[in-house]
């Protein structure tokens, strides 16, 4: 025999909200390689030229660098979705 819960429209959103949030840290790793390319692409702004001690300097800057370091921080839970893990340990 089973039962069936009767679920109000409050616990309904609490899941809603709850799949958004596992969903919006997936948000951050994708951002930041974006930012990354683009600045890497479309290379030194002027504001980038009057803050650098040389006009000749390498196109990647400190910015590609931090949005590239800021992508890789901010892709585990990519690296739990690909590997199948859900939140907590792993099931033997």
């Amino acid at each position: 025999m089973t039962t069936h819960t009767i679920r109000t429209r409050e616990d309904w959103l609490a899941a809603a909200a709850s799949g958004a949030a596992d969903r919006v840290c997936l948000a951050a790793a994708p951002t930041f390689a974006i930012m990354a390319l683009l600045t890497g692409v479309l290379g030194r702004g002027p504001q980038d030229t009057f803050c650098s001690a040389t006009q000749e300097a390498w196109a990647l800057s400190g910015m590609f660098w931090m949005y590239m370091l800021m992508s890789a921080f901010h892709a585990a839970p990519w690296l739990k979705l690909i590997s199948g893990q859900r939140g907590g340990a792993r099931r033997p």
